[in-house]
């Protein structure tokens, strides 16, 4: 039921690590969060984003003032649960306005006990966090001292050198769909489910794998391709996963990577990863297809990307830049049938430019289908 007043207002606080501190509204679960502090720049989706499994350990700050303003639809979910450790909002809509509408934004907060504070000068924090870089922050709707916050948010690890891909990844395999198209096993490091929509929509019988499967164990499906997910974390904390990549090249089985996929992809053939300052987390960043010459409008979200200058010419082309910075956003390899995007190809709400690219990657399994099954490896 569409409540017709707002609730009485609790106070809150947001704590940055360098000192700084905002007193706003709470708004969900009354209670404390705390990870780090970033921005996304996208005026629709924030159900998309809070349920995304990349942003897990991470305080969501949306640029977009008014945000509860069409409710949430159990549709829009990327995963089972909310992934975000926080949210904060400009103005927060306890009321919405949408017939397809499950309920308010405010109820799913509380629901899934996820904090949040409202009543916020993003836009004067966004100017921060882009002149000092994104850092660790807590909210707090319990304890309103700032002493007490800052120093709470200083102890907070960094994200660099976290691994998180385990802590979202699914326990145990299952069928996600069938099909009479290609059977692709996917590595599930917090696999988005519009994803695996994008897969089913194109006739695919899909499995989904926890991403530390033995590689064994997911070639005796006899998948036609593999598939690497997004996923939260620094991909260097991730030995295992990276010599994963590698003895699944190995097998010349077709493979495709997004995002903390892409990133393992690099990293397995000797690429380097770094740290971004700010990070990209948007509806709205501009990439040329160095290919075709095209640009595409794509959403992205990710806080590491692949050094270009650490791209070795002989092993593969960088296939997509980012036309504000530069960054590396895709590549095609020549060692092996593969292909990897930093971005989100899947994306909805959002730019559907570059849907294409699960389109190349069956294209590649196409030509290597009927294959023999590769001899098993040992990871």
């Amino acid at each position: 039921m569409i409540p017709l007043l707002h609730p009485t207002p609790d106070p809150c606080k947001l704590a940055l690590a360098d000192g700084t501190v905002v007193t706003g509204i709470a708004i969900g679960h009354r209670g404390e969060t705390g990870g780090e502090l970033c921005f996304n720049t996208s005026m629709t989706g924030y159900q998309e984003i809070m349920t995304d499994p990349s942003y897990y350990g991470q305080i969501m700050m949306m640029t977009y003032p008014h945000i509860g303003n069409y409710g949430v639809m159990d549709i829009d979910m990327e995963a089972a649960r909310p992934m975000v450790a926080g949210l904060v909002v400009r103005a927060f809509s306890h009321r919405y306005s949408n017939r397809l509408a499950d309920g308010s934004l405010e109820d799913w907060m509380r629901r899934y006990e996820l904090v949040g504070i409202s009543g916020v000068d993003t836009r004067r924090l966004v100017r921060h966090i882009r002149t000092k870089g994104v850092m660790n922050a807590i909210i707090s709707s319990i304890d309103l001292d700032d002493e007490s916050l800052v120093e709470k948010a200083r102890r907070l690890p960094s994200m660099a050198g976290l691994e998180l891909a385990s802590y979202v990844m699914t326990e145990r395999s299952y069928d996600f769909c069938t099909g009479p198209g290609p059977r692709i096993a996917v590595f599930d490091y917090g696999c988005k489910l519009n994803i695996l929509r994008m897969f089913q929509a194109r006739d695919c019988t899909v499995r989904v794998f926890p991403g530390y499967t033995p590689l064994n164990e997911v070639l005796a499906w006899e998948p036609d391709g593999l598939f690497f997910s997004n996923g939260p974390g620094d991909p260097r904390a991730m030995p295992q996963a990276i010599e994963q990549v590698r003895a699944a090249i190995r097998t010349g089985l077709p493979i495709f990577g997004i995002c903390l996929g892409h990133q393992l992809m690099a990293l397995a053939l000797g690429f380097k990863v770094y740290k971004m300052y700010v990070g990209h987390r948007g509806a709205n960043h501009p990439v040329k297809n160095l290919r075709t010459g095209r640009v595409e409008v794509t959403t992205q979200n990710h806080g590491f990307a692949v050094e270009a200058e650490s791209v070795d010419p002989r092993e593969a082309e960088v296939s997509h830049i980012n036309l504000n910075d530069r960054t590396v956003e895709g590549l095609r390899f020549k060692s092996f049938a593969g292909l990897s995007v930093q971005y989100h190809p899947e994306a909805s709400p959002g730019p559907h430019d570059s849907r294409y690219l699960f389109d190349e990657f069956l294209e590649l399994v196409a030509a290597h289908r009927p294959a023999t099954t590769p001899q098993l490896a040992r990871v």
